[in-house]
């Protein structure tokens, strides 16, 4: 027997909070596909070439006139994150370029003075990216390079990273500050909170660290900030059971808000609660169990039915008990992440909804006229029926950063319970909290069309390269095998590229629901493109290998497991 399959087999049977479902009935099957997988090469190659030649070593590509940007402190993002995507595909020629760039790396400075370092965006880029590099290559892609020593140094690198954002920790309570300085001396910002993803995603990344190092440090230090998120405090902030606020105080770990959703700001702590499990059941039983609570209460309280769309299930965000019908490309990787469960705990229940919400992120890209999904969206509830009026609409929002996401802040106390009066979001007038008071189910006037025939409008029309669709999509075939999630997947990378592809490489569009995207948005080629993007695409359309999600090992989905970027690491069982 497997030793993780006997793993899995003793975690249930030491605690399982819901029976099992029944196991698979038969054998799940898949097909490759040759000309897309190298359609999906040529895209990686296109945009590889262009920052190699033009912007490499720095950290990103500006495709439009062949500049290049340092966003994330001039280490090379693109590089790093390009590298297990690289791997995946067996280009040697890039792997080698990367792996002989990454030892030179110098992670104890920046190149500008006060450059502001992410420490959640370097963890999961830089850290992610080299231990995943790593694993790889010293696994079932080590021919692809001869000099072993760059294959060590992906993991010694990885060290020397993680010791210099330990500066992060030296808080009150250890709660990481998520912003910190190495040049011209290393010094954490001083914020007095920090974020529920900024906070929860690390967790992961440094787990494997340590176990690849057998120094517990760095996951002891990820894992006590984790505790403040798993048993959150004051119990006012956890509206639904599971389900939390966004903003934690680095002085005592309370929260400081009872707001949150599943998309930016908030996504990763969710999606990787289930993703310690799958990395080791016996150490991370609590997280799943947490996960569960979430998963319950979004599916008994979050989930929502347009009311023009009544097929369609979107997961709603909320400030206290009070519903807000919005979401955001950044949420589509929900579907997935309640698919992958479902798989881990033969629930297919899970499984199911996590596909119910796969087919509404996918009605977002059918719907517009470049068949891509909105940055931002939102619709009104069943509750409105028929009884929906319309009116001008605000100005519209900026683009959402995941280390800067659209927070909603609670208009009096952040522990309110209901609002006094009808809140305002965006270009929706309601009173969120449908079983307390009825819904001002108004639409702008301009899109009221739109929204009566697809089930929602749009709030903010950009596409900046985002990968949360075919991440769900991924998910979708690898547990049912149906070649429509393919298909959805081709019809998604081939509107991507005909429609954000520009010079030397692609970049951000400011118009979906415009044929060609409208315009170009943003002269910059974002790192995930190559690490999310590309690889999941790609995954799509391959043959078998170890590294794919298994549906068929009856709880046991297999031996990697992605982090939030995408950067695979082996399981620890």
């Amino acid at each position: 027997m497997h030793t993780g399959i006997f793993l899995w087999i003793l975690s249930l049977a030491v605690a399982s909070p819901l029976p099992a479902g029944p196991p698979t009935a038969s054998k799940i099957t898949f097909q490759s596909n040759k000309f897309r997988q190298d359609a999906v090469k040529e895209i990686f190659t296109h945009a590889w070439k262009g920052y190699y030649q033009y912007a490499f070593p720095h950290d990103e590509l500006h495709p439009v006139d062949n500049g290049f940007g340092d966003s994330r402190n001039g280490w090379g993002a693109s590089a790093v994150d390009a590298l297990s995507t690289a791997i995946l595909m067996e280009l040697p020629e890039v792997v080698t370029n990367i792996t002989n760039y990454i030892p030179t790396i110098n992670f104890s400075a920046t190149k500008r003075p006060m450059d502001e370092i992410s420490v959640f965006e370097t963890t999961i880029r830089y850290l992610g990216g080299m231990l995943s590099g790593y694993d790889l290559l010293d696994g079932p892609f080590a021919h692809l390079v001869s000099n072993r020593s760059n294959i060590d140094a992906l993991l010694t690198q990885s060290k020397t990273l993680a010791d210099n954002l330990l500066i992060a920790f030296d808080t009150p309570t250890r709660i990481p500050d998520n912003t910190v300085f190495f040049t011209p001396n290393k010094t954490r910002s001083g914020d007095l909170t920090n974020g529920l993803a900024t906070i929860g995603t690390l967790v992961l990344e440094w787990t494997r660290l340590s176990d690849l190092l057998r120094n517990p440090k760095y996951a002891r230090l990820t894992q006590h900030a984790e505790s403040f998120l798993l048993d959150p405090q004051p119990p006012s902030s956890e509206p639904f059971p599971g389900l939390v606020g966004t903003y934690v105080s680095l002085a005592d770990g309370k929260f400081q808000d009872a707001s949150g959703g599943w998309g930016g700001g908030d996504d990763s702590f969710y999606e990787y609660l289930i993703k310690m499990f799958v990395y080791d059941p016996l150490r991370f039983r609590k997280y799943r169990d947490r996960w569960i609570a979430a998963a319950d209460s979004s599916i008994t309280f979050l989930a929502s039915h347009p009311s023009s769309r009544p097929d369609l299930t979107f997961l709603a965000a909320w400030d206290g008990k009070n519903l807000q019908y919005q979401s955001e490309h950044l949420a589509c990787f929900n579907g997935g992440n309640f698919i992958l469960a479902g798989l881990a705990l033969r629930n297919e229940g899970y499984r199911d909804f996590g596909l119910q919400l796969v087919d509404g992120c996918r009605a977002t890209y059918a719907a517009t006229a470049s068949h891509i999904g909105p940055e931002v969206f939102n619709w009104l509830p069943a509750s409105c029926g028929t009884n929906i009026t319309t009116k001008a609409p605000l100005p519209p929002k900026g683009p959402v950063k995941r280390d800067d996401p659209l927070l909603k802040a609670a208009a009096t106390s952040p522990y309110r319970v209901a609002p006094a009066a009808p809140t305002v979001t965006g270009n929706v007038r309601v009173a969120h909290n449908e079983a307390a008071a009825a819904v001002s189910c108004v639409v702008p006037a301009a899109q009221a069309d739109f929204y009566a025939k697809n089930g929602f409008w749009l709030e903010n029309p950009t596409y900046d390269l985002r990968p949360e669709v075919l991440e769900s999509y991924y998910y979708a075939y690898r547990a049912t095998g149906d070649p429509k999630y393919q298909e959805w997947a081709w019809e998604a990378i081939v509107a991507i590229n005909e429609t954000t592809r520009v010079g030397s490489g692609f970049t951000m569009i400011k118009d979906v629901n415009k044929v060609g995207g409208g315009s170009f948005a943003y002269n910059n080629q974002e790192s995930f493109f190559f690490a999310e993007v590309l690889k999941y695409a790609y995954l799509i359309f391959v043959e078998e290998g170890e590294w794919q999600v298994n549906p068929n090992g009856d709880g046991w989905v297999g031996d990697w497991v992605f982090n939030t970027e995408a950067h695979l690491v082996r399981t620890a069982w």
